[in-house]
């Protein structure tokens, strides 16, 4: 087992926000179905699925990363850009949805820069664990 303490505050935040995630999803199919309009419900169910595929996948991230040699600072770097990622992928779909009005696109631009975030972020696990192996 690899130690993981200096990456607890991120599990952390991970395990909690799952629920919240999911209650958000739960609640676009009951209270909010017909008060959005279909585009606001197809970018508020985009950005709740790519959420909550994304925070399970930072706990397998999580892992892979405690198995590197990185510094703790690497790490907490590494984890850092990899919940911006997240929260920048799945926050630009709610943008669009919400705040972007019909020909403006910077939420698309958003969950763009978080798609970018993401796969530094994959990229840094990737190089760290082929150095480590």
């Amino acid at each position: 087992m690899y130690f993981m303490h200096d990456l607890k505050l991120f599990v952390l935040i991970s395990w909690i926000s799952l629920p919240a995630v999911m209650f958000g999803g739960y609640s676009a199919l009951t209270w909010l179905y017909g008060r959005l309009t279909e585009t606001q419900l197809k970018f508020f169910r985009l950005g709740h699925a790519h959420a909550g595929v994304l925070l399970v996948l930072s706990l397998v991230y999580y892992n892979y990363l405690a198995m590197t040699t990185l510094s703790r600072t690497a790490k907490l770097a590494a984890c850092g850009v990899l919940a911006g990622g997240i929260i920048l992928q799945s926050g630009g779909f709610f943008w669009h949805a919400f705040l972007d009005g019909e020909k403006k696109r910077v939420g698309i631009y958003i969950t763009s820069v978080g798609a970018l975030l993401l796969a530094v972020a994959i990229v840094w696990l990737a190089v760290a664990l082929a150095i480590r192996w």
